[in-house]
């Protein structure tokens, strides 16, 4: 189900995948309407991934409070790549913006990188992802990123410090041309690279989770990563782009 809004599409769409995050979604929905609204003209698609809890009727509430809020509904939980893909995909801006919905990433970063996308844009197509300098996580888990960066740094070259923040900006047109599949939100920047589109890191901050609990952990990240790392390697070496001259007579 989506909420519709028929005026002039907005410049920006943040799109948002939510599961489970009843205790998060209100102050996070909150936060990006102050820090954006007055700034730029925007959407804010929140996506509810087949949760469980009352992350849906949160999102009900907030739709008739927040005026620059559409709802997409997934049926069941479809995984983070799934939820993205159909909130960009009922987007109507040009331009998006993803935010992870356990509120992490400051949405004060959002502008930021909005800034940083339009100073580059000039130059060709581009794609520009928040870099975590400062991660307030699990020492573990810190570990474990650090590793899967490097790995996925060397083997697929995508020049990107932090593939797995999940603040990023780009055009719309560019990741609906991307190949799908699970879990392609871990791979973003090697598909743009491999799309022919600039990669930018731009330093973000990161806070502590302040409520609910993490869906993902070493456990159920490597061996699925290192599976769909090597689909994406397969993706690189079989990429076929156009690249053409029309001689208008």
């Amino acid at each position: 189900m989506l909420n519709r809004d028929c005026r002039t599409p907005p410049s920006l769409a943040v799109v948002i995948p939510f599961y489970n995050e009843q205790d998060s979604v209100a102050a996070l929905l909150a936060e990006i309407d102050r820090a954006l609204a007055g700034q730029i003209d925007y959407e804010l698609i929140a996506v509810d991934d087949g949760s469980t809890d009352d992350t849906a009727a949160v999102l009900s509430l907030a739709a008739g409070r927040v005026a620059a809020l559409r709802v997409v509904r997934l049926p069941q939980n479809c995984g983070q790549s799934a939820a993205l893909a159909n909130g960009i995909h009922a987007a109507r801006a040009p331009l998006i913006a993803t935010l992870d919905g356990d509120g992490q990433n400051p949405p004060a970063d959002i502008a930021r990188l909005v800034d940083a996308y339009r100073e580059q844009a000039h130059a060709g197509r581009c794609l520009v992802v928040g870099w975590r300098r400062q991660r307030n996580d699990s020492a573990l888990r810190r570990l474990s990123s650090r590793v899967a960066n490097g790995l996925r740094g060397a083997l697929l070259g995508d020049g990107c410090p932090d593939t797995g923040c999940g603040l990023k900006v780009f055009a719309r047109d560019d990741f609906l041309a991307l190949p799908r599949f699970r879990h392609m939100h871990r791979f973003l920047p090697a598909l743009f690279v491999r799309a022919g589109t600039q990669v930018i890191s731009v330093p973000v901050a990161h806070r502590p989770r302040r409520a609910g609990r993490s869906k993902y952990g070493v456990g159920n990240r490597l061996w699925t990563g290192l599976l769909d790392m090597a689909g994406v390697y397969w993706l690189q070496r079989r990429a076929c782009r156009i690249e053409y001259e029309v001689d208008d007579v």
